[in-house]
């Protein structure tokens, strides 16, 4: 039969266990209370960078002639954007395809009448100044298509930094408002941890079509983007 363990055992035992596990003993210590705050830090910045999606779609009565004649519309359109200061590294094609075009009549079988053949690439222009002139020059070339423009930063490093000072701002308002909301004098700073910052493309809608004129520049407009940066952090309330 076994015999209890005397008080000075089970003591002894709970120290050992205390050693050899530090981080459960710790858990059960009372600790001062805190708080645990995220913020999202904003900060706008002008961008340098516009990605453009510009294509040329070109109908025959074969397949072959389809693409022939977007094959040379498409090549006169990266020739211009070339000799517009965009460099080859910044076009980037992004679609093609072929597909059949069809007639349909009520009552009757739809009628084979040709194909369409479709080629669109995606330029980052960087010289935002010449970008609406830019457009209407690769239009003259008979790119007949723009499908949408977006802008962005080469560097948001700067940006994202300004963001990040401004959640410690709010971070700090909201700390101090909850301690003296619950009747403590102060905090102190026990962790932080930063989110993923976003500097979303900002879209802009472009429409231009095959009769736009370049004496008579496109307008766009980049405006501002917003970059967003969240920090949590956790403070302990002090007496």
């Amino acid at each position: 039969m076994l015999k209890p363990l005397s008080s000075l055992a089970v003591a002894l035992a709970a120290v050992a266990l205390a050693a050899a596990h530090p981080a459960a003993a710790e858990d059960h210590l009372p600790g001062p209370p805190s708080l645990s705050l995220s913020a999202v830090g904003e900060a706008e910045a002008a961008p340098d960078l516009a990605s453009i999606t510009l294509g040329v779609a070109a109908q025959a009565p074969t397949a072959a002639e389809a693409l022939a004649a977007n094959r040379a519309r498409m090549s006169a359109a990266i020739a211009k954007l070339k000799a517009l200061g965009v460099e080859a590294k910044d076009i980037r094609t992004s679609d093609l395809s072929l597909n059949p075009q069809y007639a349909y009549n009520q009552g009757q079988a739809p009628k084979l009448t040709g194909y369409q053949a479709s080629n669109t690439v995606n330029a980052t222009v960087r010289d935002l100044p010449r970008l609406g002139a830019l457009v209407d020059a690769v239009v003259a070339e008979r790119a007949n298509e723009v499908r949408g423009i977006s802008f962005s930063l080469s560097d948001p490093s700067k940006a994202e930094d300004a963001a990040r000072l401004d959640a410690l701002k709010r971070l700090a308002r909201m700390a101090e408002l909850y301690a003296r909301a619950t009747g403590f004098h102060d905090v102190k700073l026990r962790r932080l941890s930063e989110g993923a910052a976003a500097a979303p493309p900002q879209p802009r809608m472009l429409m231009v079509t095959a009769s736009a004129r370049v004496a008579d520049s496109t307008p766009v407009e980049p405006g501002q983007l917003k970059v967003q940066v969240t920090v949590n952090a956790a403070y302990d309330l002090v007496n």
